[in-house]
């Protein structure tokens, strides 16, 4: 008998490989899907259940694979390309352990394709890529992991070939919108409205669809379809009818892995029956030509089958969508010649900005505070005692569920001693309230993922879930509304400190989830670039704003000195305020390089005379309240003196919680650790004069001082 030959891979493309350009922008629209077949939902969740395996497989290999490179000194300092190559540490040696383990489990041959394997491998190589090879600013990303089921939401599908018609390896999109809005064409909607652009034209809040609770899955085209050519005996040729053909409502497809013999999967989607959505819907899915992928994703869901619900994210080669409305803003933008600076911190935002010429007669000085409203601090004071009470029940149900697993607390131990002392019977104890069992070491004798977990259990996990995923939403869009404002008032030309955030949380922890100054800088910076301006980054070391003054003379200021003075030219503002005017005075020689900023001490000193009759009072602002530091992570979250004993209640005052807080990346030198964390006395105030002058009356948490 021959021998097998050796397994072939397929080569290099024989033609130019298609790229998208740097001009061709890429955007996304969600499109939720209508699952209500139990065949249909239980192939989707197998689906994910047989992508999972494939990930923690691949991510276990790359950890492995990550340690063997890191720990192989010689070989690596020797050639570190040949060490990578030898221990499969490329795109393609992660694409052919995918299909190892693919062919090795014979089960995923009945659910996934080699193409859903390849681009999960793919993704897994980007997590890879950035642990080995730091970024142009030097940092890395931390080691890989495997993630957990929970977390694993999204099933990355293969980009469609545009250099051949019809291909669309994956999850492909078949049907059309005019086809979708001529089968659930709303019977109110007036005779009139005939087209799309109709539609898109109406007033908002008219309905355009009506579409049934359960939306039914479209059928396959069948028969035969002409192809505008004639044979030999002059006959027209003819081909089998496929889902490209198909032009009704909308459904995502997927033919299934190799081995599955269920057929086609479809999924209907359901699109937004308000006409206010239908501009943004024209704009994506009106040319198809420009679809680009397909993503399976979902979502924790209490109210849909399964608890999740499934959505379809459609990537398209254009732009994203913005109504007239904002590109009439934005364009307003462009032509607001202004430079400004971003000073953040923990608990606010200080934004200061001057005309680009910094002549007093093209414009005033500007300055915004951003901060946390009070009715926003209620907010989330009451969100997080309910996300407490959620994970008290959590912690209630499985310890319910898993009785053996923990052992009686204290005051079920003396109630129980009472009772047989009186000589009562033995109370059954349904919900141990100790601690867990475990070994001398303090591992638990039991892994949590065996642990029983109860229908309530479950429904509660997720609530939690679906709560968390609203709550960041709602801080997307709470973001997106104050850049807006804020690059309208200042231009889309900024500038801010380079800081890194990861030190932030290592100081104050999930204080920063309240009020997010990553997400507010990252929202204001992408705001910038759409309204044709730019964010520039400027390194701490090479600027040290918090530490000068406008006059150019070194004003050190310890993490408690909130009010800069300046005993040389007499300025006495707001540190955050004054830092934000100085990040207006930096240039950059690499507009991509942070440590190429420099300050222009000449334009700034020039600055402060030309602006002397408003700088003072729009760099003054109210002491703002802040979030107060995790207890012993550092020392500049030490006790204040003279409070070595703070009660209980101390602890959990709301007042308390938002004190002011430190603006530095780093933590005070070892001279100032006594003064660290210590409340702020006389000479925070404000300067005489210095009033707001105005306020944003929509909730949104910014002070303005013009």
């Amino acid at each position: 008998m021959a021998p097998s030959s050796a397994r072939r891979f397929r080569g290099k493309n024989k033609g130019e490989r298609w790229k998208r350009g740097a001009e061709n922008e890429l955007a996304v629209i969600r499109l939720p899907l209508d699952i209500h077949r139990l065949d249909d939902l239980c192939q989707v969740e197998q689906l994910y259940s047989a992508m999972w395996s494939v990930k923690r497989a691949l991510q276990g290999d790359a950890r492995n694979a990550v340690d063997a490179y890191w720990a192989g000194d010689v070989r690596r300092e020797a050639d570190a390309k040949a060490w990578r190559t030898a221990l499969g540490l490329s795109r393609e040696g992660m694409e052919r352990r995918g299909y190892r383990h693919m062919e090795r489990s014979r089960h995923l041959g009945h659910h996934v394709t080699k193409a859903l394997v390849m681009h999960q491998a793919d993704e897994v190589w980007e997590g890879v890529h950035r642990h080995l090879f730091p970024d142009s600013r030097g940092r890395r990303s931390g080691r890989p992991k495997t993630g957990t089921w929970w977390d694993y939401t999204r099933i990355p599908g293969r980009a469609r070939s545009h250099t051949s018609a019809r291909k669309w390896e994956t999850f492909r999109l078949h049907g059309t919108i005019v086809g979708h809005f001529a089968a659930y064409r709303h019977r109110n909607l007036d005779p009139t409205v005939t087209t799309l652009e109709q539609a898109a034209r109406l007033r908002p809040g008219t309905s355009v669809l009506e579409q049934p609770r359960r939306i039914p899955v479209p059928m396959r085209p069948s028969g035969r379809i002409a192809m505008g050519e004639v044979t030999v005996k002059g006959t027209p040729k003819t081909r089998a009818a496929t889902w490209w053909d198909h032009s009704g409502p909308l459904a995502v497809v997927f033919a299934g892995g190799a081995d599955s013999k269920r057929g086609d999967l479809i999924l209907p989607v359901r699109l937004p029956s308000g006409a206010g959505r239908w501009p943004r819907l024209l704009h994506f899915l009106n040319k198809p030509d420009t679809w680009h992928k397909v993503d399976l994703v979902r979502r924790r869901d209490t109210s849909a089958p399964g608890g999740w619900a499934y959505e379809a994210h459609l990537m398209v080669l254009t732009g994203g969508y913005a109504s007239p409305g904002t590109r009439a803003r934005r364009a307003a933008v462009a032509e607001l010649k202004r430079k400004g600076g971003i000073d953040g911190n923990v608990s606010n935002l200080s934004v200061v900005s001057f005309p680009d010429t910094f002549d007093p007669a093209d414009g005033e000085i500007r300055s915004t505070r951003v901060e946390l409203t009070d009715a926003e601090r209620a907010g989330l004071e009451r969100a997080r005692r309910r996300e407490r009470g959620r994970r008290c029940a959590l912690e209630r149900s499985r310890r319910a569920s898993n009785p053996a697993q923990y052992g009686p607390s204290k005051r079920q131990q003396a109630r129980t001693e009472r009772r047989q002392d009186a000589g009562l019977p033995e109370r059954n104890v349904e919900v141990p309230g100790g601690a867990r069992a475990a070994n001398t070491a303090g591992v638990p004798k039991q892994a949590y993922r065996r642990d029983g977990l109860s229908a309530s259990y479950r429904l509660n996990r997720a609530k939690l879930a679906e709560a968390a995923a609203t709550a960041a939403s709602a801080r997307d869009h709470r973001a997106r509304r104050i850049a807006e404002r804020v690059v309208g008032d200042h231009g889309a030309n900024l500038t801010v400190e380079d800081c890194d955030i990861r030190t932030w949380y290592r100081l104050w922890g999930r204080t920063l989830q309240v009020t997010t100054p990553g997400r507010l800088i990252t929202a204001i910076g992408r705001e910038c670039g759409k309204a044709g301006g730019r964010m520039l980054r400027a390194s701490t070391f090479a600027t040290s704003l918090s530490q000068r003054c406008l006059c150019d003379e070194r004003v050190k200021k310890t993490l408690a000195d909130r009010i800069h003075t300046c005993l040389t030219c007499g300025l006495s503002a707001d540190r955050d305020m004054v830092s934000g005017a100085l990040a207006a005075h930096v240039t950059c020689t690499d507009p991509d390089d942070p440590s190429t900023a420099g300050l222009d001490t000449v334009q700034a000193r020039m600055t402060q005379i030309l602006f002397a009759e408003g700088l003072q009072e729009a760099l003054s602002s109210q002491p703002q309240r802040g979030a107060r530091p995790t207890k012993g992570r550092t020392h500049a979250a030490a006790r204040r003196p003279g409070a070595p004993g703070r009660s209980a209640s101390a602890r959990h005052n709301t007042t308390d919680r938002y004190r002011p807080t430190p603006n530095e990346t780093r933590p005070a030198n070892k001279r100032h650790k006594a003064h660290v964390g210590a409340a702020v006395s006389v000479g925070n105030a404000p300067p005489s004069g210095a009033t707001p002058n105005r306020n944003w009356s929509d909730g949104i948490p910014i002070q303005d001082d013009s």
